[in-house]
């Protein structure tokens, strides 16, 4: 293994660090997306509907599919690979409500624990009342829970991060006091980073005209104008609620820009939302994002089977990759940490890490490059996760 700043990947025909570009090596590919001309306009809100259960006929189905919200790619899948799960009612769709999705008046790192998106589908499938489990792959915790098994991963959607506003085509472009939003400590930290002028609070003259100290409350952005002034950036964390909620947040004027997954949207169809995209080097992605995995319980051979034959294997590497590096790390739940594998134009594996306080006033970054293979790549992202470890020291992985 060796260290990498540098890489061209795959199908994409100029040199990015790390798979900026379009990367089917990973099962997906990116579209050309123009920015969104900047005339103020209501970002499109779609209705989010939920589907209890979808069954045609009252006979119990062959295949259960636990899922927060949607399933229809699995499902789909199924009926293409077998036959019998292509009759009426053989799959059925039931939508279960985690922690997470519950709790939205506190950011997710002062709820606390594990699995906060996991646990209740993961006991639903304990319980024998599904037979697959359906998640994202970055809200999955590293150690699995006990009698259950993840074999298989679909093709890995779009990795990347869309930056979502109506007055701004970049973050660099955001007006003067600009409140960005975002539920996330690795967006909030790699934003207030690309600034190096940061604090969490800001400098303002008061009435007599000397300089003091505001506390905000939040982590602000503090640049400095053409003409000498400080100007503050404020970056939101608890912008909590799914994609709809948080475009109606940013059309009644509550922030001013956001980020959001770019697979999210494009699976909810949303994707006109999108002012641009940003790069893998100007927002490195969360360990598996865009990665669906499906997990079952590890004695019911039938749906192993059922699952193996959708797994898309060099999804499922580089997943492997980037969760090995997290377990290496076991950050607590207000570290931000980010990771990131794919296969470069050679067949090789190419992986960046990065961890960072919450502030953005430190960030440690790491790279590897080696063969595209399960051991190999489980051992590049624990080597990787072990050297930022080492490099951080004591304390900076504390809650």
């Amino acid at each position: 293994m060796e260290a990498l700043p540098l890489a061209r990947c795959a199908s994409s025909s100029s040199y990015v660090n790390f798979c900026s570009g379009s990367v089917s090596a990973l099962g997906f590919s990116v579209p050309a997306f123009k920015t969104t001309h900047l005339t103020r306009k209501k970002m499109v809100l779609r209705a989010s509907i939920t589907v209890e259960q979808e069954t045609q006929k009252t006979n119990v189905a062959l295949v259960r599919i636990g899922t927060r919200g949607r399933a229809y790619e699995t499902r789909d899948k199924l009926m293409a690979a077998h036959s019998e799960l292509a009759e009426e009612g053989a799959i059925q769709i039931i939508v279960i409500k985690t922690t997470g999705d519950k709790i939205l008046t506190q950011p997710l790192a002062d709820i606390g624990g594990k699995g906060l998106f996991t646990k209740e589908i993961d006991e639903a499938l304990l319980n024998g009342d599904i037979d697959i489990a359906v998640h994202s792959m970055k809200d999955v915790p590293t150690y699995l829970p006990d009698k259950t098994i993840l074999p298989c991963n679909l093709p890995r959607e779009d990795v990347r991060d869309a930056f979502i506003s109506l007055t701004a085509a970049s973050l660099a472009e955001l007006p003067a006091g600009s409140t960005v939003g975002t539920a996330s400590l690795r967006r909030k930290s790699q934003i207030l980073h690309r600034y190096k002028s940061l604090n969490a609070s800001f400098l303002q003259l008061d009435s007599l005209g000397s300089e003091r100290e505001i506390s905000t409350g939040l982590p602000d952005i503090v640049r400095i104008d053409s003409f000498g002034n400080k100007i503050v950036d404020r970056v939101l964390e608890n912008f909590r609620g799914n994609v709809q909620t948080r475009l109606r947040k940013l059309n009644e004027g509550v922030v001013q820009a956001t980020l959001l997954a770019l697979a999210g949207l494009k699976r909810l169809n949303m994707t006109e939302n999108v002012t641009s995209i940003l790069s893998i080097d100007e927002m490195l992605p969360a360990v598996a994002q865009g990665a669906i995995g499906i997990a079952c319980r590890s004695n019911d051979d039938m749906m192993a089977n059922y699952l193996a034959s959708l797994n898309h294997e060099v999804t499922r590497l580089a997943v492997a990759c980037e969760r090995s590096f997290l377990l290496a790390l076991d950050g607590s739940c207000r570290t931000p940490i980010a990771g990131y594998a794919c296969q470069d134009e050679d067949g090789n594996c190419i992986f960046k890490g990065l961890v960072a306080s919450p502030d953005g006033t430190k960030v440690l970054e790491t790279s590897r490059k080696g063969p595209y293979a399960f051991e190999d790549m489980i051992k590049m992202g624990k080597d990787a996760g072990e050297e930022l470890l080492s490099r951080a020291g004591p304390g900076f992985f504390d809650c």
